[in-house]
C-alpha cells in the first residue's frame, strides 16, 4: 500500500469509495433509510485537498482507502452539505478535525485507517495542535477506539429529509499532560 496526498484528479474515484463505503460498511448499524440519508450528510470535502490535508491509500492499482485532517471548524460533511464552518481553528486552543476517513469494503482490516489516522495525527501535531476531534460513524467507533480516542458523547445528525443518522463525537489527546487547558466543546457547540 502505498500513500499521498489527494489530487482533484481523484475526485471521481473518491467518490465511488465514499459510496462502496457508507453502503456497505454501514448496513450492520443504520436502517437503509438512514444509509440513503447519510449521503446528505457525508462525502468529500474538497477544502481538504485545497488545503492539502487530504490523503488517499492505493493498494492493487485502485484506492483503498482516503481521509483527512482540517484546521478549519467543520466537523463533518461533505461540499454539499449545510453548516459548513471554514474558520480557522487556533492550535493552542481547539482541536484539529480528522475529516472524512474512508475504507472501501475490499480493504477493511488490512491497516488502511490506521495509516491515514497517523499520517493525520502526525501532521496536524507539527501544525501546533495539541488534540484530535471527529465525528464517528458507529461502524468507524472501532478503530477510532483502538487508536486512542474517547467518545465525549453520541448525537443524533438530521438529515434535510429529516431522517437522523447516529454518529459519535470523539477526541484524542496528541500531547499534553491529562487535564490539558483546552474544555472540551459542549454538546449543544457543534460546528458541522
Amino acid at each position: 500500500m502505498q500513500h499521498r496526498r489527494a489530487t482533484y484528479d481523484d475526485v471521481p474515484a473518491l467518490e465511488c469509495l465514499m459510496e462502496a463505503a457508507i453502503c456497505d460498511l454501514m448496513r450492520d448499524f443504520l436502517t437503509a433509510e438512514q444509509i440513503a440519508a447519510s449521503f446528505a450528510i457525508m462525502g468529500l470535502d474538497t477544502r481538504l485537498i485545497d488545503d492539502g490535508t487530504y490523503f488517499v491509500i492505493e493498494a492493487e492499482g485502485r484506492l483503498a482507502g482516503c481521509g483527512g485532517w482540517s484546521r478549519r471548524a467543520t466537523l463533518f460533511g461533505g461540499d454539499h452539505s449545510d453548516g459548513r464552518n471554514d474558520e480557522l481553528l487556533d492550535p493552542a486552543r481547539q482541536a484539529a478535525r480528522i475529516r472524512a476517513m474512508y475504507t472501501h469494503p475490499d480493504f477493511v482490516r488490512m491497516g488502511v485507517g490506521r495509516t491515514i489516522l497517523a499520517r493525520c495525527e502526525g501532521e496536524a501535531a507539527s501544525h501546533g495542535f495539541r488534540r484530535l476531534e471527529l465525528a464517528a460513524t458507529m461502524a468507524g467507533i472501532p478503530l477510532y477506539r483502538a487508536c486512542g480516542y474517547s467518545e465525549v458523547e453520541h448525537f443524533l445528525a438530521e438529515t434535510p429529509s429529516g431522517v437522523r443518522v447516529p454518529l459519535a463525537r470523539m477526541t484524542k489527546l496528541l500531547t499534553g499532560e491529562p487535564g490539558d487547558p483546552e474544555p472540551l466543546i459542549a454538546p449543544t457547540d457543534r460546528t458541522r
